[in-house]
């Protein structure tokens, strides 16, 4: 299974069971663990855990390998690590609290600004 099919099934995963704010980023030239970065939220910690199982039944079902997986248990933030690929489901206040999309803010620069930086 290849990176795209891994993003298409994870968000469809995701969108089964309306995880809302999904977010999608490209962190393969800012990290060399990872290509990829899936974050979405969920109201309530049985439907991040839904998620999460959703997630990982559909990848596996397409092929792909989960390497692991973390929160599960608290269900406030759980990382799946398909790879090349990680998924972030957390609360709405958790996701506000550590703000991921900021970390990972060099890729929503536009081309021609994310160019320069890097000269």
């Amino acid at each position: 299974m290849n990176l795209e099919q891994m993003k298409q099934a994870t968000i469809e995963a995701l969108e089964d069971l309306k995880g809302r704010d999904i977010a999608v980023l490209d962190t393969g030239r800012i990290s060399s663990l990872f290509e990829c970065v899936i974050i979405a939220s969920g109201d309530s910690t049985r439907q991040t855990r839904a998620m999460a199982k959703r997630v990982q039944d559909r990848v596996k079902g397409l092929g792909a390998r989960v390497i692991g997986v973390e929160g599960e248990q608290e269900g406030e933030w759980i990382l799946v690590d398909l790879g090349s690929l990680i998924v972030h489901i957390m609360h709405p206040a958790t996701r506000a609290y550590y703000n991921l999309e900021e970390l990972w803010s060099t890729q929503y620069l536009p081309a021609a600004r994310r160019r320069a930086a890097a000269t």
